[in-house]
């Protein structure tokens, strides 16, 4: 089969790859659509250990059931499918809890690190337990159900959240996950959701799916907007989608006493935490990682409209062309949000 291959850092290369093998209680899916992550760029480097050479990457996929394992009864050849990025073991302590996120021998599909290596779906095939996946109804494209995935992670992390109907939200960061997490912050009951962001243009996006209001520090006081539109109490919640110590800062102050602050953003290993306002205003802080079985819930929310990722994907492409796409990425592209790739 075809495939693009991670062959050292900073290099792509199509290759013919070795077909799938497809053991008992495995699937083989034709890809037919997979998105390219932000953690295939940082990958892409090697800046974040996980992307390990030779490597196939990408998990946010979906396409069309080409195989069944022994075992399998659930799905037969032509079932339309996408599936979870994470691979859990179902018998672990956590698994056992219901915890599949925290499983203790999780895997990643396109993930390299120290302790595994698992091929993921920049490819014509792949092959992934029955557990993991889910159908796709007629009237989902499969480009958008290839964006299930990070769907997931927004709607998890609300889920996470001590959302209440009628809340304010505020949401620091309007890239990818950031714009999700407005959407499902509106369908979970938020009534009112304020957006965080440097990029007036990511604001105005955030407005256009369900954010009542964008604010760039650059050109406003964030606090004092948020507590003049809360009756100078603050947000109820607030969840964080950079992963850094300055949007952390400011969507701790932005809630108000008693509230929540869901930490969805990973890009900085350690910040500077604002310990004194976390006690003293009793703020809970929130960690949220991936997902834990929300994909019925991402696809129901999709299916009707509730969540919209089409103005999200900026480019669907032939996979033969993601080597020169990753390098736009790479470097930066401002024309490029999400970029779907076809094998």
């Amino acid at each position: 089969m075809r495939a693009m291959l991670l062959t050292e850092y900073k290099r792509l290369e199509m290759t013919d790859f070795p077909e799938p093998d497809v053991g008992p209680g495995h699937v083989l899916v034709r890809v037919h659509a997979c998105g390219i992550c932000g953690s295939d760029i940082h990958g892409f480097d090697g800046s974040s250990g996980r992307r390990i050479p030779p490597l196939v990457m990408g998990h946010e996929a979906a396409g069309v059931v080409e195989s069944v394992g022994e075992g399998v009864t659930k799905y037969q050849p032509g079932d339309r499918v996408t599936f979870d990025s994470m691979v859990s073991c179902g018998a672990c302590h956590y698994c056992r809890r219901g915890q599949l996120n925290l499983c203790d021998s999780r895997r990643v599909l396109g993930v390299s690190c120290g302790e595994y290596r698992q091929h993921g779906c920049f490819a014509e095939l792949v092959a992934v337990p029955q557990h993991i996946i889910y159908r796709v109804p007629d009237n989902l494209s499969l480009e958008h159900a290839a964006m299930v995935e990070p769907v997931s992670v927004a709607v998890h992390a609300v889920n996470r959240t001590p959302v209440t109907l009628g809340d304010t939200a505020v949401v620091v960061g309007a890239g990818m996950i950031g714009l999700l997490v407005v959407q499902a912050l509106r369908a979970a009951g938020c009534t009112r959701v304020i957006a965080v962001d440097l990029d007036d243009r990511k604001l105005g996006m955030a407005k256009s799916l369900g954010a009542e209001a964008g604010l760039n520090p650059k050109k406003c006081d964030v606090l004092a907007e948020v507590l003049a539109m809360t009756d100078g109490r603050g947000a109820d919640v607030a969840l964080e989608c950079v992963g850094a110590t300055e949007p952390i800062k400011t969507a701790i102050a932005c809630v108000r006493k008693g509230g929540a602050v869901t930490l969805v953003g990973n890009l900085a290993p350690t910040i500077d935490l604002p310990l004194q306002p976390v006690v003293t205003r009793e703020i809970t802080l929130i960690g949220t990682c991936g997902s834990n079985g929300e994909y019925p819930q991402c696809i129901d929310l999709m299916s009707r409209g509730l969540i919209d990722v089409s103005p999200l994907i900026t480019k669907i492409a032939p996979l033969d062309e993601g080597p020169a796409l990753f390098d736009r990425l790479y470097a930066g592209d401002a024309e490029l949000m999400k970029v779907i790739l076809t094998p």
